[in-house]
């Protein structure tokens, strides 16, 4: 691994529990799905309700999310990565 992607490496990794009201404890620098489906979330830019669509099993989401919703999410073993 060189310098640059050690700096870009996430330290932490805790699963989320999808909520409508609560958003997560801390921003995720991304998003790791184990479980193929729907995710629906908010992102640290400020957008409400994204929704990526059959997102497959084992994919990793690169986007600074603030809040993965209960409703209109139907991934499962979703990971906050920090």
């Amino acid at each position: 691994m060189n310098q640059r992607d050690q700096a870009n490496a996430s330290n932490h990794a805790v699963a989320v529990t999808p909520s409508d009201s609560a958003a997560l404890a801390s921003p995720a620098r991304a998003l790791y799905v184990g479980g193929a489906g729907a995710l629906k979330v908010d992102t640290a830019g400020g957008e409400t309700g994204v929704v990526f669509a059959a997102v497959p099993a084992g994919t990793t989401i690169v986007l600074s999310v603030t809040k993965v919703y209960a409703t209109g999410t139907t991934a499962t073993s979703i990971v906050s990565l920090r």
